[in-house]
This record gives structure tokens, C-alpha cells and sequence, in this order.
């Protein structure tokens, strides 16, 4: 297989010029491993923007593009200087026979890289008030997206009553298939932003964003509405599909903490806010204005993001570079350095087929996607259930049960404070502590393994059905209002640990194809998000709202084990089950 781009991403060469690290140094390959880990730490199989591993299969096939692309050259008359070139070969021979043929190699006169360390086209050098600007649209839409999955939340009885249904899983899948579409979503956008790159992706999401929220507040029935909330989640997943990604593209490793907390912020709070919003909305002006306002704001943020938003995908920059190149210079042996030479039905068998792949050839995967879906599950079924427990046991009206929210929104904060308070430094001090064993016996440096992201998964795996129980019965009893939100504030806690865990563990395993197994873990849990609810209402009917809360406690203390076995085995599993082939 052929050598592949440096990983690197402070890489600086110039067009041409040999990369000056040292590749035998292992610490800087473990520093490019985890870079690399947390460019794709997004829920896309988006290749990292500083290169590509591509199997021999699709190794091959760069190889016959960059040979087709000679042939092109001489059967066109290209410059001079290419065919003196390749006077003494036939075309394209040598670049089938060997990965080391000059005009192949990363070192080729015909390769286009970054002009230099302080490249302005590299968004890494971009200026800081261009990089605070991408990210914070990015951050806003991944904001109104999820705000858009709850935020009817509180008008269904209206929709209900309106569309004159009496069905309670109807009730419930309104608000929770828009979660369906985030599971579809991923799928589709992903491949494409491997083409086209990030920008256009978000122009087009937005555009169908905001048509699918209209066709939502005009809509004539509910299958209509169904329909049109489905569409309104595929589009809306764009934004925090590819928004890590954009992150990692602009801001080097060690100073993406910050940008990377406020952008989690929307995903967590949106949902939280959302019915808040929405309850009030619905009271005052009717269920179909919280369509009219995720409108009004998703299309004033689209207009801003048309002509604010800028590029900043690596391999569809340089791509953009090199089409100039040669048009200016009439060489068409020029190439971007980050091109794969793939078909776009190759870019989609890449985004579509490798997650499955994982789902069943890693167990490791497979348990930890099984065990997040549960809770997220969890999460969207008290979404679509407290509107309805909050008016019956407390009288809360329309505009106030949106209120009983809070508390999710409350634990979901708490508990990134506490993940991200405690992470980093834990991670930090266990690979000190093994790097100083290994070098005081002489051994090789252990550097971070992923089970250090682990401690916590534990106590949110105790968190979820502790807080089930005291929201449950709690709010059985009549207690005081308070009482079952604090329930929902500690299920948030455990939520949040859970998610955390789980997500920075599958991006420090499967470093480059990190994002295929985020990818994998969104799509199951999305289904789940989208299904589950589904039995929330009917159960509360049967069982009531004590022992159904119980059920789904005892549910999630049964799948305790899981985070003690995932902590205690998942070093062993990872390694005995090594997926080849990617």
C-alpha cells in the first residue's frame, strides 16, 4: 500500500517539499494517533482533514486516477516538462507497479499542499475572530436543531385534540420521529461532505430545515405532520453531524477544549429549553406557532450562515487550490496532496457499509451502542411523557409544564461539568503514571489508553435508575412538584456521564475510524430515541407512573454490568477483536 499523507496537523510543507518529522519517532506518532482521534470525535464517517487510510482495494484505484490523469495529460498535450517525464514508461505504469514512482509520492512537484507554516488558506491559521465566527453559527444551529425535537413537546394535547386522534404511541412518535431523522440523516450527509465539503452541506441543510418547519405549521393532517417533522430531524442532523468536525478542522488539539464545551452545550440544552419555550408559546398563540418560530430563527441563522460561514474541510480546499493550479499553469498532472482518487460511489460505501461493519464485527462497539441506546431511549421517552404526567398529577397548564424541564436541562449540566472537570486531568495523570513505570523498567510508553475515559460510566450507570426511582414514585405519591424534577435532574446527571464516557471512549479506541463507530452508536440510538417512547404513555396508563418508572429502573440496574464489564474487559476486547479491512 502506498505511503499516505502525513496525519500531522500543524503540517506546514510547502507544494512539494518532504516532510521534516521524523516518522520513526513513536511519540509523535502517538501525538498524530490522538489528533487525528479527536478530528473525527463527530457523528460522521468523516475522514480526518489530514488525510485518508484507504484499504489496498481503494489504494489501487487512486493509483489508476492519477494514471488516467497522465494519459489525459499527454493524449492532451500536457507541459513539456511532464512528458519528458514519462518518456521512458509507458503511462501510468509505473504509478500501478510502485508506490514509490515520483509523480505517485507526496514529495511529487505535482502535489499540492499548504504553501507554507503560515498559509492563510490553512484554517488553522485563520484569525482568531474568523475562527470564534464559524464556530459560533455552527454552535447556534446545533442549538435550534435539537431545540426543534422538544419544543412541540408541550402543544401535543392541542395536536391530539385538533386531528381529533386518541391514539397515546401517535402521541408520542409526533415528537420522537424527528429524532428518527437524525438517525437517517448521518447517513446520507456524511459521504456527501467527503465530496462537496462542510459549507454547502449546512447551506442546503438549513434551506430544507426551514422548509420542513413550514410544511410543520401548515400542516393539514397529522400523517402530514409526521412526515414533514421526519424530514424537518434528516436536515436538522447536519449541524451536529458535522459541527465537531468544523471544530477540529479550524482549532488545534490542545486549545479545542473550550470551543469543543461550548458546542455540546447546544445539543444538551436545546432539548431542555425547547419545551420551556414551547409551553408558553403553545398556551398563547397555539401549537403550530412553535413551527413559526424555529422558522423565523432557522432562517435568519441560515442568511447569516450564507454569507459568513467559510470553508474549512482540508481536502476540498486543496482540491479548490489545485483546479486553479491547473487552469493557471495547464499542468494537469496536479493533485491535492488529501486526495483519495475514489468515486462518490466509493465515498458512499465508505460512509454507509463501515459502521455496520463495526456493529458486527466489534463487540465492543455493539455492547457500547447497545447500552447508550437504552439511555438515550430513556432520555426521549420522559421527553414525550412528562407533558403528559405534569398536567395530570400537577395541574400544570400548558404554559407552565414546559417548566418541569428544567430539571434535565439542570443535571444534563451538571454532568458535563463534572465529565469535563475530571476527564482530561484523569486521562493526563494515568498515562503519566504508565509512561514513568514503562520508562523506569525500560519498556515502551503506554501513552493514553481509552479505558481511561471510563471511571465515571459507573456512577451514571447508577445515576439513570436512581433518579427513575424518585421520579416515579415521587410523583405516584403526590409529593411536592419539586421532588420528581430533581428525579429528572439526577436521570440527566447519569445521561450525560453515560453519553460522555461512551463517546470519548469509542474516539481514543478506533482514532482514525472513530467517526464510523460514533456514526454506528448515533444510528442506533437514534432508532432507539425514536422508538422507544412509543411505550412510555401506554405503560404509565397500565402500570402508572410509579411502577412504570420502577420497570424501566430495574431495566437499567439489571444493565449495570455492562459498565463494570466494558471498564474491566473492553482493553481485552478491543484487542482480541481487531476489525481489518476498513
Amino acid at each position: 500500500m502506498a505511503s499516505s499523507p502525513s496525519l500531522t496537523p500543524a503540517a506546514t510543507h510547502t507544494d512539494g517539499e518532504r516532510d521534516n518529522d521524523s516518522g520513526s519517532d513513536a511519540q509523535l506518532q502517538l501525538r498524530r494517533k490522538i489528533s487525528q482521534a479527536v478530528d473525527e470525535g463527530h457523528d460522521a464517517d468523516i475522514p480526518s482533514s489530514q488525510g485518508f487510510v484507504l484499504s489496498e482495494e481503494e489504494e489501487l484505484r487512486r493509483q489508476r486516477s492519477i494514471a488516467d490523469r497522465r494519459r489525459n495529460s499527454i493524449a492532451s498535450g500536457g507541459s513539456r516538462a511532464n512528458r519528458d517525464v514519462e518518456k521512458a514508461q509507458a503511462p501510468g505504469e509505473a504509478a500501478l507497479s510502485s508506490s514509490n514512482d515520483d509523480d505517485d509520492s507526496d514529495t511529487s512537484p505535482n502535489v499540492v499542499w499548504w504553501s507554507g507554516p503560515n498559509d492563510p488558506e490553512n484554517p488553522y491559521n485563520w484569525p482568531t475572530w474568523r475562527k470564534v465566527l464559524n464556530c459560533g453559527l455552527i454552535s447556534a444551529m446545533t442549538f435550534i436543531s435539537p431545540l426543534a425535537s422538544s419544543i412541540f413537546a408541550p402543544g401535543v394535547p392541542q395536536v391530539i385534540a385538533e386531528f381529533h386522534s386518541t391514539s397515546l404511541e401517535i402521541a408520542a412518535f409526533v415528537v420522537s420521529v424527528y429524532v428518527l431523522g437524525f438517525a437517517a440523516g448521518p447517513m446520507l450527509f456524511a459521504p456527501l461532505s467527503e465530496i462537496y465539503g462542510r459549507v454547502i452541506l449546512y447551506h442546503i441543510a438549513n434551506v430544507g430545515f426551514v422548509a420542513f418547519q413550514i410544511g410543520c405549521a401548515l400542516a393539514p393532517t397529522l400523517n402530514a405532520l409526521i412526515v414533514f417533522r421526519f424530514f424537518a430531524g434528516v436536515f436538522g442532523s447536519v449541524s451536529i453531524t458535522n459541527g465537531g468536525g468544523t471544530i477540529a478542522d479550524m482549532i488545534v488539539q490542545e486549545k479545542r477544549g473550550g470551543a469543543m464545551a461550548v458546542f455540546s452545550i447546544g445539543p444538551l440544552l436545546g432539548p431542555i429549553i425547547g419545551p420551556v419555550a414551547g409551553g408558553f408559546l403553545s398556551d398563547a398563540e397555539g401549537w403550530r406557532w412553535s413551527f413559526w418560530l424555529l422558522t423565523i430563527v432557522g432562517g435568519f441563522l441560515g442568511i447569516l450562515m450564507t454569507f459568513s460561514l467559510k470553508e474549512s474541510y482540508a481536502p476540498v480546499i486543496l482540491e479548490r487550490k489545485a483546479a486553479k493550479l491547473r487552469k493557471d499553469t495547464g499542468n494537469d498532472l496536479l493533485r491535492s496532496k488529501l486526495d483519495a482518487g475514489l468515486s462518490p460511489r466509493d465515498y458512499f460505501k465508505r460512509g454507509i457499509i463501515r459502521p455496520f461493519k463495526m456493529l458486527f464485527l466489534s463487540p465492543i462497539v455493539a455492547i457500547t451502542s447497545l447500552y447508550m441506546a437504552v439511555t438515550y431511549g430513556y432520555l426521549y421517552l420522559m421527553f414525550t411523557t412528562m407533558t403528559e404526567v405534569f398536567q395530570e398529577y400537577y395541574g400544570f397548564t400548558t404554559s407552565t409544564v414546559g417548566l418541569a424541564f428544567l430539571g434535565l436541562g439542570v443535571g444534563s449540566m451538571i454532568g458535563i461539568i463534572l465529565f469535563s472537570g475530571t476527564s482530561d486531568r484523569y486521562i493526563q495523570r494515568k498515562a503519566a503514571q504508565a509512561d514513568a513505570e514503562a520508562q523506569a523498567t525500560g519498556g515502551t510508553k503506554a501513552g493514553m489508553k481509552p479505558e481511561y475515559r471510563l471511571p465515571l460510566l459507573p456512577l451514571g450507570a447508577v445515576f439513570i435508575p436512581a433518579g427513575l426511582f424518585i421520579y416515579g414514585w415521587t410523583a405516584d405519591f403526590r409529593t411536592h412538584w419539586i421532588a420528581p424534577i430533581i428525579g429528572t435532574a439526577i436521570v440527566g446527571i447519569g445521561n450525560l456521564i453515560v453519553f460522555m464516557s461512551i463517546q470519548m471512549y469509542l474516539v481514543d479506541t478506533f482514532t482514525i475510524y472513530a467517526a464510523s463507530a460514533i456514526a454506528c452508536n448515533t444510528v442506533v440510538r437514534s432508532l432507539a430515541g425514536a422508538v422507544l417512547p412509543l411505550a412510555g404513555l401506554p405503560m404509565y396508563s397500565k402500570l402508572g407512573i410509579g411502577w412504570g418508572n420502577s420497570l424501566l429502573g430495574f431495566i437499567a440496574v439489571a444493565l449495570f454490568p455492562v459498565s463494570i464489564f466494558v471498564l474491566k474487559y473492553g482493553e481485552a476486547l478491543r484487542n482480541r477483536f481487531v476489525i481489518k479491512n476498513l
